[in-house]
């Protein structure tokens, strides 16, 4: 078993909220497995919340460009070193430069794009050497996406740090746009359930195996609650089962229906996300190299 340190027990904590103690015996049950111990803690009903996905890591913008038919959008994620660059007017026209080099040119991987051309004439990856030179932190292009419809095009961006594409068959802008918001602000992992992957369902199914075993009920009772558990992870996960944001006693299946359309796909991307920024210490570092040099 790997030695349980305070890091692992800090970066637990964090992304469960459960208390110390609770997080240590977690890790030392499942010998320094970080995310069995967060299954195991959401088994005991100590977990308040899984924060991973919801982290940002890394500083940056997300910048969307939408063809002017709404047919085709292209959506990119660049990053930055510190908050006040990313949100700095240069930086993010800078961003949207990018996005509109990915739309222009159909670009089908980052080593692509950063050959493409900006709408000035200059070459992406040019023009980032020359703001990291003139700002001087590095910069770089995470991901990005190009999204093509016969129908209708949505997109949201809240703020920098989040962007929203929704690919309609019918429907209007504002229909797409409402949508987008919807998305931004509910994270659904897929449009229903048959795009829900297969090792997240099972995932979650354990976990309701595990509660439920704990019960103490009758193995039908217990059959009856994990899939109860299932059904509400799945109707909370997918786009169509959840509650509007803008009229909460109307599923976005229902919203949809009365609009005669249908999603196709939808593209959300978040600043940071996966993206795991070291954290610096300064007295703690400072410190340490106190001992260090008193031990010599």
């Amino acid at each position: 078993m790997s030695a349980i340190t305070a890091g692992m027990v800090k970066e637990l904590r964090e992304r469960t909220g459960a208390g110390m103690m609770e997080c240590k015996g977690a890790l030392v049950e499942t010998a320094g497995d970080l995310e069995k111990a967060i299954d195991l803690l959401r088994v005991k009903g100590m977990a308040k919340a899984d924060k991973k996905a919801g982290r940002t890591a890394a500083e940056g913008t997300i910048a969307i460009v939408v063809s002017d038919d709404k047919k085709r959008a292209a959506i990119v994620e660049v990053n930055c070193e510190t908050d006040f660059v990313g949100k700095s007017p240069e930086f993010n026209e800078f961003a949207m430069g990018i996005a509109q080099a990915a739309l222009n040119s159909n670009a089908a991987s980052i080593e692509a794009l950063m050959a493409a051309t900006l709408p000035d004439g200059t070459v992406v990856d040019e023009r980032r050497r020359a703001l990291i030179s003139k700002i001087g932190e590095n910069m770089s292009v995470n991901r990005f996406e190009i999204i093509a419809s016969t129908g209708v095009i949505g997109a949201y961006r809240h703020g920098e740090k989040i962007g929203v594409v929704v690919n309609l068959d019918a429907g209007t802008e504002e229909l797409g746009k409402d949508l987008a918001m919807h998305v931004a602000a509910s994270k659904p992992l897929a449009v229903d359930a048959s795009g829900v992957a297969v090792e997240t369902i099972d995932r979650e199914r354990a976990i309701a195996q595990a509660k439920a075993d704990e019960s103490g009920k009758p193995a039908n009772i217990v059959e009856k609650m994990v899939e109860g558990a299932i059904r509400k992870f799945m109707e909370d996960v997918t786009l169509l089962s959840q509650p509007f944001v803008k009229n909460p006693d109307q599923t976005v299946a229902q919203l949809l229906k009365a609009s005669s359309a249908t999603v196709n796909s939808f593209i959300r991307l978040e600043v940071g996300e996966g993206v795991v920024k070291e954290v610096t210490d300064f007295a703690a570092e400072v410190a340490a190299t106190a001992a260090a040099m008193q031990g010599k």
